[in-house]
């Protein structure tokens, strides 16, 4: 995992060097609604996680801009058998790339692929965790669209993004799983300019 936070980072840094007008690297983190998606099974409901990591703001037009993220984020779903609720805890180095609009008045457009790499899965029933991680493919790929507001003065912001998996993330042969989910958080970009 410190390998693959690592790399993260360091790409960030160099693409912010090599072309960017300005750079600033900044924290994050939120809550996120997440659920499963199955295309031939049964429904499942919406699971509250969180979402906490870096990114890395580049200005690579007056208003366009590259935001890359390395973000842990707790995903997953839950499901209910008999009156008995399942949780499904799926935890993921999740590394977005996100192409930013930026309006004059703070609030910015934003869309770009995500790869995920999930790091733990647990089944949660009663209280008994189960590791299930070894029933998951180790790497998921997605989108992801949203609306941001950064307060230009200080560097604070919100962020409120729908992802979209399109890569099958369970290994059964029997349902395909994909993952979706909002999330809405808050930022500070550090040393920020206008």
């Amino acid at each position: 995992m410190k390998s693959i936070l690592s790399v993260a980072l360091a790409a960030i840094l160099m693409t912010g060097s090599a072309t960017a007008q300005s750079v600033n690297i900044g924290v994050k983190g939120g809550l996120n609604l997440f659920n499963l998606n199955d295309d031939k099974g049964p429904e499942f409901d919406t699971k509250a996680g969180f979402n906490v990591g870096l990114l890395g703001h580049i200005h690579m037009a007056p208003q366009l801009a590259l935001q890359p993220e390395v973000v842990y984020s707790l995903q997953g779903a839950k499901y209910s058998i008999a009156n008995v609720e399942t949780k499904a805890n799926l935890g993921y180095i999740n590394v977005p790339v996100m192409v930013q609009y930026m309006f004059d008045n703070g609030f910015r457009l934003q869309a770009g692929p995500q790869v995920g790499f999930l790091i733990n899965a647990k089944s949660e029933t009663n209280n008994v965790k189960t590791d299930i991680k070894d029933q998951y493919n180790t790497v998921d790929f997605g989108v992801g669209a949203g609306l941001g507001y950064v307060h230009p003065a200080s560097g604070f912001g919100v962020d409120a993004r729908y992802n979209l998996g399109l890569s099958d993330i369970t290994k059964s042969d029997v349902s395909k799983l994909t993952n979706r989910g909002f999330q809405l958080g808050v930022f500070y970009l550090f040393k920020h300019k206008n």
